[in-house]
């Protein structure tokens, strides 16, 4: 599938050669019959909003796309692309301060000329425009508008297909120039580590306006000339089982999601929904987007063996925004590997294996660079290290994008980045790993590292290790807070109508006692909230630099804390 400059050019061909083929199948969640776009229909429908987003002088312009329907969602993305406009994915409209807030700063960063929505989502997405200070941009409800006269762009493989905005989980959001050529070459990168085929059934839940859920649930489908089956991200929070069924109804070959979707299936399918199930023909499960788990691994694979499902099917990778999407994946239907750690290593920024019996932290192998090459740096020194050291993941390769929108510093130290011995034009991932028999293994997040007495702690391994002092406990956020040392604060959901006849006092000195046990150390401050309260991204990341900074302004409500003077005394008005 060489040849083409766009992906535009490609999915006019697909409609071209194959014009009946189904090219997305929507589930309704009420059970009717799912709405179904062929290649023809889709085509169609884009070139027919093309033409009047070009009408208009869009070509070139930036177009948010902010729609709650899903096959609408899908026709504006491909009509940006034909048009020659840039798209920028978002949340669909659902209300809140942190949503409101985050969109305005995208409509605000990106200087977005229009906003497709649809009819139903309108008067909420102009009256948002309207609060925010931004009623100058254009809201369109693109399943009410009619285009004549699309013409073919002026695009090359250099033309930005669209702006991926950052999740935010540590820092601000910032758009992501994916161009054409990256956005093909992480297609052939895709197929080549997935072994994806022509025509092949793939599919799933995740949210387009997601990297996860834009690429592996709608493009790479349309690459291949294939079909994707797809159920929205609330049918799957509310039944996870419908995801499992998708795949089992609909023969899908590869599916992929977050740690934490695998984890929740587990835990809430039924006896009865597994009785139903066939996972015998998926063959690539893909387990992306935050950190792989090997115990989710070996749960997930023994609760759904009986339903066909093979061990080697899992498929532990790493990927992020800035490559498009892939970076890295272990070899589908090969068995993934895991490395129990000394953690006294880790915390020297070492991998060395534990000893029998002794406490080990695992890490999940996300096999070897999918697109160019892939170091370990001493993000200090910039120096290249060798296997069994621990440093930031620097990726170079024809999938890695162009930078960020209009940040021009920023990209040139991410995207642009040398090595201590002169190799240049490396994008520096933020991320901690090391190299094991050549397999990368992703041991944290460079931004979160807590440092505590100059050892290195992942407050992944710190939030994990206190959830199983009581089952009562749900996601929770680790995080360092400034002084004359680090000190670490915890905020730990309690699940629904939990607390009630708890002894949260017992619970907070359990926390405690199981943080001196496992990694002797202290949290200066604990916090027993809500659900919902602890931020997490659409692929489900804990935002901890967002929970330090709730935390820090003393915008968290908990229902119990305990919390030393001198952290209390950072907080406003000394509490």
């Amino acid at each position: 599938m060489t040849g083409y400059r766009t992906l535009a050019d490609l999915v006019q061909d697909r409609a071209a050669e194959s014009p009946e083929r189904d090219a997305l199948i929507f589930l309704r969640n009420d059970g009717q019959a799912p709405d179904t776009l062929t290649y023809r229909q889709l085509d169609a429908a884009a070139r027919n909003l093309a033409g009047w987003l070009q009408e208009r002088g869009a070509t070139g312009e930036r177009v948010l796309l902010q729609q709650s329907s899903r096959p609408l969602f899908a026709v504006s993305f491909l009509a940006c692309l034909y048009a020659g406009a840039i798209a920028v994915p978002a949340p669909p409209p659902t209300g809140g301060g942190h949503h409101e807030d985050r969109i305005a700063g995208i409509v605000r960063d990106a200087a977005t000329r229009f906003v497709l929505t649809g009819r139903d989502d309108a008067p909420e997405v102009s009256q948002l425009l309207a609060r925010t200070g931004n009623s100058g941009t254009t809201c369109v409800a693109a399943d009410q508008v009619t285009g004549e006269g699309w013409q073919r762009p002026e695009a090359t493989a250099d033309t930005i297909a669209f702006l991926q905005y950052t999740s935010g989980s540590t820092q601000e959001p910032r758009g992501v120039m994916v161009p054409h050529s990256s956005l093909l070459s992480d297609q052939r990168a895709i197929s080549r580590v997935m072994r994806t085929r022509p025509g092949d059934r793939l599919g799933g839940w995740l949210p387009f306006h997601h990297d996860m859920g834009l690429i592996g649930g709608l493009v790479h489908p349309l690459w291949l000339g294939g079909t994707s089956v797809l159920l929205s991200p609330a049918e799957f929070v509310r039944r996870p089982a419908r995801w499992l069924e998708a795949i089992s109804d609909h023969g899908l070959t590869i599916s992929g999601a977050p740690d934490f979707a695998y984890a929740r299936c587990t835990a809430r399918v039924t006896e009865e929904e597994l009785a139903g199930l066939d996972l015998s023909g998926w063959e690539t499960a893909v387990v992306g987007g935050e950190r792989v788990r090997a115990s989710t691994l070996h749960a997930f694979a023994d609760r759904f063996a009986a339903a066909g499902l093979r061990p080697q099917a899992l498929t532990p990778a790493y990927g992020l925004a800035e490559t498009t999407l892939l970076a890295s994946a272990s070899v589908p239907g090969a068995p993934w590997t895991q490395l129990a750690a000394d953690p006294a290593a880790l915390e020297a920024d070492r991998v060395r294996p534990a000893d029998p019996g002794a406490p080990a932290r695992t890490l999940v192998g996300c096999g070897t660079a999918a697109d160019g090459t892939l170091l370990i740096v001493d993000p200090r020194t910039r120096e290249v290290l060798p296997e069994g050291r621990i440093g930031e993941i620097w990726l170079r390769g024809d999938s890695v994008a162009a930078g960020y929108w209009r940040r021009r510093q920023e990209t040139a130290e991410t995207f642009a980045a040398v090595t201590a011995d002169g190799r240049g034009g490396h994008l520096r991932t933020g991320d901690l790993g090391t190299l094991h028999d050549g397999q990368l293994f992703v041991s944290g997040r460079l931004t979160d590292m807590v440092v505590v007495a100059g050892r290195n702690l992942y407050p992944q391994d710190l939030e994990q290790s206190v959830q199983r002092v009581s089952s009562r406990l749900g996601p929770g956020s680790a995080f360092s807070v400034p002084g004359d040392e680090e000190r670490i604060v915890l905020v730990q959901e309690l699940r629904a109508r939990s607390h009630f006849g708890l002894d949260l006092d017992g619970v907070t000195s359990d926390m405690q006692r199981c943080l001196a046990e496992e990694f002797d150390v202290r949290a200066a401050g604990v916090l027993l909230v809500r659900p919902g309260t602890v931020r997490r991204t659409t692929s489900g990341k804990v935002e901890r630099a967002a929970m330090r900074g709730l935390f820090l302004r003393g915008e968290l409500r908990p229902i119990h804390q305990s919390m030393d003077p001198d952290v209390a005394h950072l907080l406003p008005g000394g509490r």
